[in-house]
């Protein structure tokens, strides 16, 4: 056999899966971990909303950055020192915060966690693309791609029921420092190896045929075309951030014995199961109609679990809820991988990876203070907008190719008509 009919497995090694997926764990955990942990400590949910969303946008600072430097250097040279500094200020954040640190230093070493978070789900995606383009061949590729996109996104979807999930049951069990010192723990260990898993120097030669050693401009990562996916995806972070905190306040009015994190996992079940499902999809189903089809059930969904005041439809509608937010996740990170400029998956990875947890965070403080001013109702609609948000993205993202088809058509009919009149010289 040859390096191009071998799958990609055989590539990356089955060790390789289970290390990426625990190394994206303090990714999802660090977000509801300092909220809890902040909360617990100093009494002041408006705080803890606060730091939470300093942790976000130290994400979305950094997170460009890293794609970049990924680009330029390796994942090696850049996720080794990422992951040791991100699991010490993890470890040391319980001491500022049990210590009565001021609030601005609390936020401020909140902030410092979020730039120095390594995204491993964004480098596993990126990684796996690059062992693709370098070791698959070209009649592989296509179906592969299709199914590293389905398994990576319902591996983040199991992440962030996971993390949050693990968040609460350490609390409890154990004590409100308890998930931040273990996910400070994860992030040394398990990001460390991901980074030198042998898997990453052959995604560091992947070029594909014709492909130059120059990489495309960051200009090209900064069109509409790759921007309306970021937009996406932040909508579907505003989602998973509305979701969990609503649900959070509806456990709480519903009674001690409703526990919100086993709610959310209904949701993260259904939502796993279908991202995994949609490589079955026929692919006359094209990418752009999938993320409206899907957009739309998940819209649909999020309106009845906002008009929901009992426990049977809440648990229902995020049953209906997973079905659409899972392939939608699908969707538009498969479509990012098609669309990534050349020698910069990493960055537009990152790129929508950011997104995701910013809009995770800001929606979480929002939601939470909505919540806590004793509007429950409303909280439980600010998923729907969310919902709806993503699915006019989607119409959006129709126009942008529609156009860059006609451009297309205008070029190549251009070129046609010219041709005789160059003969006729």
């Amino acid at each position: 056999m040859t390096s191009n009919d071998r799958s990609l497995i055989h590539h990356t090694g089955w060790v390789f899966f289970p290390i990426a997926f625990i190394a994206r764990l303090p990714f999802a955990m660090m977000v509801v971990g300092v909220l809890t942990l902040v909360v617990s400590a100093t009494g002041s949910v408006g705080l803890g909303g606060l730091t939470s969303a300093a942790v976000g946008i130290g994400v979305v600072i950094a997170g460009p950055v890293i794609g970049d430097a990924v680009d330029r250097f390796g994942q090696r040279r850049v996720l080794v020192p990422l992951g040791i500094l991100n699991g010490i200020l993890l470890g040391v954040f319980p001491i500022v915060v049990t210590a009565g640190s001021p609030d601005s230093l609390i936020l401020t070493a909140a902030a410092a966690i979020g730039l120095s978070a390594p995204q491993a789900a964004a480098m596993s995606r990126s990684r796996l693309m690059g062992i693709i383009r370098a070791r698959l061949g070209a009649e592989h590729r296509p179906r592969t791609l299709s199914r590293v996109m389905s398994y990576e996104s319902a591996a983040d979807e199991t992440a962030f029921v996971i993390g949050p999930f693990l968040v609460g049951i350490l609390a409890a069990a154990i004590a409100p420092w308890a998930p931040i010192a273990i996910a400070a723990a994860l992030s040394l260990v398990f990001v460390t190896a991901f980074a030198l898993h042998p898997s990453g120097r052959i995604a560091a030669t992947a070029l594909d045929p014709g492909e130059s050693e120059e990489r495309a401009p960051i200009a090209q990562v900064l069109r509409g075309r790759i921007l309306v996916l970021v937009a996406g995806t932040f909508g579907v972070g505003l989602f998973f951030g509305a979701t969990l905190t609503s649900l959070t306040a509806f456990a709480q009015t519903a009674g001690d014995d409703v526990e919100a994190g086993l709610l959310y996992g209904l949701m993260g079940i259904g939502s796993a199961a279908l991202a995994l499902a949609v490589v079955l999809l026929p692919s006359r189903f094209a990418l752009r109609h999938r993320w409206l089809v899907f957009a739309a059930v998940l819209a649909v969904s999020a309106g009845g679990y906002a008009a929901s005041d009992s426990l049977g439809a809440v648990i229902v509608m995020l049953l209906l809820m997973g079905l659409g937010v899972g392939p939608t996740l699908v969707t538009l990170f498969s479509i990012a991988g098609h669309r990534s400029p050349v020698g910069r998956s990493a960055t537009t990875m990152t790129l929508l990876g950011s997104a995701l947890t910013l809009a995770q965070a800001l929606a979480s403080a929002a939601t939470g203070a909505i919540a806590e001013a004793g509007d429950v109702r409303l909280a439980m609609l600010l998923p729907t907008i969310a919902a709806v948000l993503v699915l006019v993205l989607g119409v959006v993202n129709v126009v942008i190719e529609r156009r860059e088809r006609a451009e297309e058509q205008a070029r190549t009919s251009g070129g046609a008509h010219c041709a005789p009149s160059l003969v006729s010289r």
